[in-house]
């Protein structure tokens, strides 16, 4: 799929369908071995986080960022390309060791971490937070701990970017992923964090995106 279109990444243990998690291991292990494709695995980044960044043209310098769920790293390279001092973390051990690979000599720091349960220095820690497809991954019932959990990393003064496949109120959906309508998109301004702009974007294939920014006072 591409990559408006697919979670890509597993960023927390409690996923959906009990054994995510594993499901999400076991195929960056095969593609590690060669034996099997990611279909989210793109030589760019999220063309959302791409758009935002020429448009907004964020100064790194000085600055540290985080991405949640980075996968084999595309987003947390670009970010650093930016001047960001770049943390990326996923809780797939392959994940991480295959960005590493990939990524030899990066100055981004690629970590094996969970959403729920990540290193205390991180709370409050990061100037720009990245949250691209992966909440939607998860079930209904842990959506507000996640989102809460991602807003936790915005430093005072930071900003978070959400981008999410969306669905209609009214939408019934069979997931995982389980697409994001607006009022879950908004449920990402608690503990300080305030929605500057929430964009609603149609995709080439026709599916309704999301692009949101929050900022903490």
């Amino acid at each position: 799929m591409g990559d408006n279109d697919v979670t890509g990444s597993a960023s927390s243990r409690p996923a959906a369908g009990g054994d995510s998690i594993g499901r999400f291991e076991r195929l960056y292990a095969e593609a590690g071995r060669g034996t099997a494709e990611v279909p989210w695995d793109l030589a760019a980044p999220h063309s959302l986080v791409a758009e935002w960044t020429a448009r907004v043209r964020p100064d790194g310098s000085g600055r540290r960022a985080v991405v949640v769920g980075c996968g084999f790293g595309r987003d947390a390279e670009h970010l650093a390309g930016l001047g960001f001092d770049t943390v990326a973390f996923d809780v797939a051990p392959s994940a991480v060791r295959e960005a590493r690979r990939r990524h030899a000599g990066s100055a981004v720091r690629y970590e094996v971490a969970d959403l729920f349960d990540p290193p205390a220095a991180w709370s409050d820690g990061f100037d720009l937070v990245l949250e691209s497809m992966n909440v939607q991954a998860l079930p209904v019932d842990l959506r507000a701990a996640a989102t809460a959990a991602v807003g936790r990393l915005v430093a005072p003064g930071g900003l978070l970017l959400v981008i999410a496949a969306g669905r209609r109120p009214d939408e019934a959906v069979d997931g995982p992923p389980w697409p994001l309508t607006r009022a879950e998109v908004e449920s990402f301004g608690v503990g300080g964090l305030t929605a500057a702009r929430i964009e609603e974007i149609t995709a080439p294939d026709g599916g309704l995106r999301w692009r949101a920014e929050f900022r903490r006072g």
